[in-house]
């Protein structure tokens, strides 16, 4: 496994580095087919001093992605707290993927993160640009990846209509599927 630790506001010694190593470590043999492992440790200045170190980690697994975040007022707690929030993840993405009725189909795309600024002129602006690989899965699968990753939504090439296809949350806690068409 490849791991990666960056800090902002944060000076990432060789304690935390071996910290962090050791723990995020662990979730290889419960997931040994981790490929890339990121580890972003950010400080804040922040009124409540529960929230003021955040730990997020990103594991990248066999096309899969699986991100936890948390927050504490110990450095050293956040990141307890997200080794122990991505082996709850990691159970349960197990859990489902072997459940699955059609586990060949499955692969899961890399996250979409798009945002657009509304100016006070009233034009847009694209103010980022991301690529991805549409990995072939079906609906409930790419449901699935979108709720592991945290999103609203999620972009993925459907099997079943051999079209890409958009998957996103409703506010009833049900899904919806966009599957777009020329005329």
């Amino acid at each position: 496994m490849n791991l990666t630790v960056h800090g902002r506001n944060v000076a990432i010694s060789d304690r935390v580095q071996d910290y962090v190593d050791r723990k995020v470590g662990r979730l290889d043999k419960y997931l040994p087919r981790i490929r890339e492992a990121r580890v972003e440790l950010v400080r804040r200045e922040t009124r409540a001093s529960a929230d003021r170190y955040t730990a997020q980690l990103t594991i990248w697994a066999s096309g899969q992605i699986l991100r936890a975040e948390e927050s504490s007022e110990d450095l050293f707690a956040s990141i307890d707290a997200i080794a122990d929030k991505m082996f709850r993840q990691i159970e349960r993405f197990k859990g489902r993927r072997f459940k699955s009725k059609r586990r060949d189909a499955a692969a899961a795309a890399a996250a979409v993160e798009a945002s657009a600024t509304q100016l006070p002129d009233d034009s847009l602006k694209i103010v980022r640009t991301k690529q991805f690989v549409a990995e072939p899965m079906l609906p409930e699968e790419a449901a699935e990846q979108m709720e592991l990753l945290g999103h609203d939504f999620f972009v993925f090439y459907n099997v079943d209509s051999r079209s890409l296809n958009i998957v996103y949350g409703r506010r009833d806690g049900n899904y919806g599927l966009l599957q777009p068409r020329t005329n």
